[in-house]
C-alpha cells in the first residue's frame, strides 16, 4: 500500500446496511454525515436482502463511493462512529443491526490485520454487496462473482432518494 499524501484522494468504497429501528433513516442520516464530511462521491440503490444469520427482519442495503485523504483506519474510525451514532450493538454475530458500515475496497490496498482486512473478507459472497457495487463500479464486479450469488435472496427497491420516503412512513407506523 502506497502512502496518501494530506493532498490525495483514496477511491474507497463502504457497505452499509440496516434492519432494525428505522433503517431507512439510519441509512440515510449516515450517509448525510459522510456528504457533511466532503468524502461522498455516489450512492448505489437501496436493495432489501433476507438476513444472513439467526432469524431477525429483512435488511436495507446500500454501497457508498467516497474519495477520502485519511488512511483507511481511519476510515473505519469513520464507520464506527457512524454506527456508534446510530447506537449500534454488537451482541449477535451477524445478527440484527440498526446501522452497519463496512469498509469494503480502499484503493488498491490489501489487508490482513486482525482489525481490518481489505478487501473485505465477504465482499464477493454477497449478493447485497456485489450488486450495489457493480451498480457504481461494474469494472471492480465479475459476470462470475454476480452469478455465484444470484440465488440469495436481494432486490433492488430504488434510488437513494427513496430512503427520507421510506423514513417517513416508518417514523409514520410508529405513530399509530
Amino acid at each position: 500500500m502506497s502512502a496518501i499524501g494530506a493532498s490525495s484522494r483514496t477511491r474507497a468504497f463502504v457497505g452499509l446496511g440496516a434492519n432494525i429501528g428505522n433503517p431507512a433513516a439510519q441509512l440515510a442520516t449516515a450517509l448525510d454525515s459522510l456528504d457533511a464530511a466532503g468524502v461522498l462521491v455516489a450512492v448505489s440503490g437501496v436493495y432489501r436482502s433476507a438476513p444472513i444469520g439467526p432469524e431477525q427482519p429483512e435488511f436495507l442495503n446500500l454501497v457508498a463511493e467516497l474519495a477520502v485523504s485519511d488512511g483507511p483506519y481511519e476510515l473505519l474510525a469513520r464507520c464506527q462512529a457512524l454506527e456508534a451514532a446510530a447506537q449500534r450493538v454488537r451482541s449477535e454475530r451477524w445478527g440484527p443491526r440498526t446501522l452497519d458500515v463496512d469498509v469494503l475496497l480502499f484503493g488498491d490496498a490489501e489487508m490482513r490485520d486482525p482489525e481490518l482486512q481489505i478487501p473485505h473478507p465477504r465482499l464477493r459472497e454477497r449478493r447485497f454487496v456485489l450488486d450495489p457495487l457493480a451498480e457504481l463500479a461494474p469494472e471492480l464486479v465479475t459476470l462470475g462473482e454476480l452469478a455465484a450469488v444470484a440465488d440469495q435472496d436481494c432486490e433492488r427497491i430504488g434510488s437513494a432518494e427513496l430512503l427520507s420516503r421510506l423514513a417517513a412512513v416508518s417514523m409514520a407506523a410508529d405513530q399509530d
